[in-house]
């Protein structure tokens, strides 16, 4: 019996992630903020391209790095498998992308940091498996569900979580598994 890299995207999501906490204990946040957070800046700023996908593999705390983690390598290994590594990439990159830009659009003084929108598009993408062109009960309850649990939080709980960037994520999981539920063809890993 040998061990695998069995999920190269979320392994190597989950390795970095550890590396990024780690360096940002080391340089006493530092690097979490400058590096790993994403927050309305310069454009002139090289920076600022770095933070804009950078920012979903920081993390605040342990608490914070465990709770997205646990969820990332339970839910995202059988994604991989089921989409590839190379158009789940994508859909990680492209999620970053967005939830970025529309943070520091929408919340400019703010800073966003960790993997829930990833973790949140995952957990939506993982809904639709058996997609065949009607709309799965199973994604319409956890969008029900998890969409509930948002926009109570938004509108009751006041903590330091980015509720709408959940959403942002669950709303890109959801579109990227609509647009590659086609007729399914051998991925490329």
């Amino acid at each position: 019996m040998s061990v695998q890299y069995n999920s190269p995207v979320i392994l190597t999501f989950f390795l970095l992630s550890l590396g990024v906490l780690f360096l940002g204990q080391y340089t006493g946040g530092w690097t979490t903020t400058h590096l790993f957070s994403v927050y309305r800046s310069s454009l002139k700023d090289p920076l600022f391209y770095i933070r804009l996908f950078g920012h979903v593999l920081g993390h605040g705390s342990w608490d914070h790095f465990l709770n997205n983690m646990l969820l990332l390598l339970v839910v995202g290994p059988p994604m991989e498998e089921k989409y590839g590594s190379l158009p789940l990439l994508k859909g990680i990159l492209l999620t970053a992308l967005i939830s970025g830009i529309l943070q520091c659009a929408l919340f400019p003084r703010t800073a966003l940091l960790g993997a829930s929108g990833i973790v949140f598009m995952l957990i939506m993408l993982a809904s639709l498996s058996g997609f065949s062109g009607g709309i799965p009960v199973t994604m319409l309850l956890v969008a029900a569900l998890y969409l509930g649990q948002q926009v109570y939080d938004i509108i009751f709980v006041r903590d330091n979580v980015a509720n709408f960037m959940h959403i942002v994520g669950g709303v890109c999981g959801t579109v990227f598994g609509y647009v590659n539920a086609g007729p399914r063809r051998k991925r490329k890993h």
